[in-house]
């Protein structure tokens, strides 16, 4: 698999895409790549790089620092990437203008009827040549520039602020939809791996028709306006695409749900791409369905879950006692009718391996002359490839999660409890077990929309008072442009190439709400990235826990709305001072100040607050366990519906608090007037791992503004 990623730029929407990968040159044993984050850049003369050679020197003794510095970050915010022993490390760490130092790693990676599902259709309305101004940015791996998806046939010239380039290497061409693209420590932004294309496609390639994968599903492939990357160049990356003009930036990786936030270079990047006004998309993350697995959290970021949409992909088995058994995967692999001798994987199991690891199908533990012609059946979900390893037909495997992906090599599908429990049964009633695996196809999913059980959940494990993923949106079997050099399922045996592939995982999800919020910027070129999101999260269609246990920690505000948040009535606005209020619960003033680049001041003692002052469009609050709690939410509104507006609370309770709102009725004479209110929520107590969920919504008679409120307890076991 190439190991490149890269950041795109989209125009009407345009696109502009930045590349990124792994380092191949060569370093110091006793060296490694380390971020200096120096905060904002100073509002004055200042020559970036010769500060950081400067800061080099100062703690370098034995090499020129020009020779060890990697990358300067001097467009946008103010730091640089160098080789480092773990005592210049040190030193630089202690310096008063250093917010942090910390190793480069690298990110993994997130990996049609989409868009008509969530109600925006080819009959919206649209702002058309408001929308040609549109710029998204997409890091990723790449992008296929001659996709049709991306062909800029109408499309006028670029913005004229457009300050970027296309610097795409070799043989690598842009036009008026890809307007730009630039690449870090690869040869090409040309996408290899197949990631970036599909992803840029869904949030803003043109309308394809016709398009399928193998017949899978066939329709209309457009966009709404497993690679792994190092941290230096996804932050080289933010650094242009914030400089060169981007309107929107989506990023469909993420780090360990652990990593601090002054360490992790998505949330450097976005808060600085929220200083200029620009909204950060990010994938939450491929780690659910356990808890507190969220691959980020910070406010100023829209973190996206992944959802279901009513379009679903199945995979038929029929057994030779002619019963029918449904799986789920995308198998584009036909066996014509013929049924093929079944064998458990315990018993094909070789000399070298136990009988639980050959049954759950692990590498090396199926014997070739045992599987060779026969479907194996497997405990686990991951068994197909050794099953093509050993030689075998087919595979059956194992796992509770409705979600079809593409199978490799041969014919496989994935069965639930049940019906996997049902072929074990009906093999021990014969002695000639038989199948056969059918081609896929495709059925309507009337539950639609739930989240995905691979979609991470929270709660936040930095702010635990913000709710966090702050929305869901398409992120299954989704169908969209890719690479034609790439394996469609990532193993160079599988020889299959295809202009469009279906793909899972919150990678797909986070360019749907980029393409939201470049549609609602559309309408509202003016707002500022708190605006856009507080409109994309209060006009979400509500969703409930009975398909998903946790709750609002796996859909946040619910699964997104794109034609209603166009017209919200209200919105929670959010500053740069308010987020750097939050910041100072974290930071001391010093470093606060080197962050935001001004000479802010931190409240003291007990005025420092909480996180849930911040004036976000849900409200959160973790409490300790079993005692009682009065929490309160103050907040503020400002009117962007109609003028002498007002606006009446709605409250949805849980038995077990009680919520109150203080005042009950909001008053506007005119557009862009502030409001504020308070929410108390108080409660006898409530045990470990457990939460209860409530909402607020202010409502007109013709917008219905909704938020949220969850009170709970976890404990991190």
């Amino acid at each position: 698999m190439a190991k490149n990623a890269a950041l795109l730029f989209s125009y009407a929407f345009s696109i502009f895409i930045l590349s990124t990968s792994l380092l191949c040159k060569a370093i110091d044993e006793d060296r490694k790549v380390h971020i200096v984050y120096l905060g904002s850049l100073p509002d004055r003369e200042f020559s970036p790089l010769n500060h950081h050679h400067s800061n080099l020197q100062s703690v370098v003794q034995t090499t020129s620092p020009e020779n060890l510095l990697v990358r300067s970050y001097k467009r946008s915010f103010n730091g640089f990437a160098a080789k480092l022993t773990d005592k210049e490390r040190e030193k630089l760490a202690s310096m008063k203008e250093v917010v942090s130092v910390f190793p480069s790693t690298t990110f993994q990676l997130h990996t049609t009827r989409s868009w008509d599902f969530m109600g925006l259709d080819e009959k919206t309305s649209r702002k058309s040549l408001v929308e040609s101004d549109i710029i998204v940015g997409v890091i990723d791996s790449g992008i296929w520039p001659e996709s049709e998806s991306f062909k800029d046939e109408g499309f006028g010239p670029p913005p004229k602020r457009w300050k970027g380039a296309c610097e795409g290497g070799k043989n690598f061409t842009c036009n008026n939809k890809l307007i730009g693209a630039r690449f870090y420590d690869t040869e090409s932004a040309r996408d290899e791996d197949g990631h970036g294309t599909h992803v840029a496609s869904i949030a803003a390639g043109n309308a394809v028709k016709d398009v399928s994968f193998y017949g899978l599903p066939n329709g209309t492939a457009r966009g709404g306006s497993a690679n792994t990357c190092r941290i230096e160049s996804i932050l080289a990356a933010f650094d242009d695409a914030i400089a060169d003009g981007v309107d929107v930036i989506m990023i469909q990786m993420g780090a360990d749900s652990g990593i601090r936030f002054d360490e992790d270079p998505m949330l450097i990047g976005a808060f600085h791409a929220m200083k200029k006004g620009i909204l950060t998309t990010q994938s939450a993350g491929n780690e659910g369905p356990g808890p507190a697995t969220l691959s980020d959290f910070a406010p100023w970021v829209l973190l996206v879950a992944a959802s279901t949409i009513d379009r679903h992909i199945i995979d038929k088995v029929v057994l030779a006692n002619g019963r029918t058994l449904v799986g789920n995967s995308v198998n584009t692999f036909a066996s014509n009718g013929t049924s093929f001798p079944l064998i458990y994987g315990k018993d094909a199991a070789t000399k070298n391996c136990t009988q639980l690891d050959a049954g759950l199908c692990r590498e090396g533990c199926l014997d070739s002359d045992s599987a060779k012609g026969k479907t194996v059946v497997c405990d686990a979900e991951y068994g197909d490839y050794m099953a093509y390893q050993a030689n075998a037909f087919g595979s059956l495997l194992h796992e509770n999660d409705r979600t079809a992906f593409n199978v490799p090599l041969i014919p496989s599908t994935v069965l639930m409890d049940e019906d996997h429990d049902a072929v074990k049964s009906y093999m021990n009633s014969t002695r000639n077990p038989r199948a056969n695996i059918l081609r896929s196809e495709v059925i309507k999913d009337p539950s639609a929309p739930t989240v995905a059980s691979y979609s991470s959940r929270g709660p936040n494990r930095f702010f635990p008072d913000i709710i966090k993923p702050d929305i869901s949106a398409p992120g299954s079997e989704i169908l969209a442009a890719y690479s034609p050099i790439a394996s469609i399922s990532e193993y160079d045996e599988d020889t299959r190439r295809v202009k469009y592939n279906l793909l899972s995982g919150t990678s797909m999800s986070s360019p749907h709400a980029a393409g939201a919020a470049a549609y609602v910027k559309a309408f509202h070129p003016d707002w500022s990235p708190a605006a856009i999101k507080s409109s994309l999260m209060t006009t979400a269609w509500t969703m409930n826990s009975t398909n998903n246990s946790t709750g609002e920690f796996s859909y946040g505000s619910g699964h997104i709305n794109p034609v209603e948040a166009v017209n919200p009535g209200l919105v929670y606005e959010a500053s740069e001072e308010d987020y750097i209020k939050l910041l100072c619960a974290v930071f001391d003033e010093g470093k606060v100040r080197l962050i935001s680049g001004d000479n802010s001041t931190c409240p003291k003692g007990s005025e420092k607050g909480y996180a849930r002052d911040l004036n976000y469009p849900s409200m959160g609050a973790k409490v300790a366990e079993m005692e009682p709690f009065t929490v309160n939410f103050h907040r503020r509104v400002n009117n962007v519906g109609l003028l002498n507006s007002t606006y009446k609370a709605r409250i949805s309770s849980n038995s077990k608090v009680d919520i109150k709102v203080v005042p009950e009725v909001l008053s506007f004479e005119s557009l862009n007037e502030e409001r504020t209110f308070d929410v108390i929520v108080t409660g006898s107590g409530l045990p470990d791992q457990s939460q209860v969920s409530g909402s607020l919504v202010w409502t007109d008679g013709v917008h219905s503004v909704r938020s949220p409120i969850v009170v709970y307890v976890f404990n991190v076991k």
